[in-house]
């Protein structure tokens, strides 16, 4: 009897998703090449992201500037540090000035905050449980 695991739905979804990603990728190419775009993206990123602290959707979410103790342990400038429950939400700035986390990689936004909403709304309910490598 074949069933379905959880390791072969999971490489199959990050399938999909890389497959997804390249595909926005090479159709907002175009788009990069833009003025308007490219001053857009710099001021972004010009602009340093400010602390939060709010409960969304019944999970408390707080984000600010990394004083070390991290994933990163603050050893470089820019370091920002985002909690879902007291749990470390790894977020990272891309060079145009987006940023994603480790549970929404293929959809940046345009601030930490919203990289917490967007992981909030993908765990469901479910725990963020500490990133380990093995």
């Amino acid at each position: 009897m074949s069933s379905i695991t959880r390791r072969k739905a999971l490489g199959v979804a990050a399938g999909a998703a890389a497959g997804a990603a390249t595909g926005f990728a090479l159709a907002g190419q175009a788009d990069a090449a833009t003025p308007r775009v490219a001053a857009t993206a710099a001021a972004r990123s010009a602009a340093a992201p400010g602390s939060f602290d709010e409960v969304y959707q019944g999970r408390r979410i707080k984000g600010g500037p990394s004083h070390g103790g991290g994933h990163h342990g603050g050893h470089h400038t820019g370091a920002y540090s985002v909690t879902i429950d007291g749990e470390e939400l790894h977020v990272m700035q891309n060079a145009d000035g987006t940023w994603i986390s480790v549970i929404t990689h293929y959809e940046p936004v345009a601030t930490p905050r919203a990289a917490a909403r967007a992981a909030v709304r993908e765990l469901q309910g479910a725990p963020l449980v500490p990133l380990t490598l093995a």
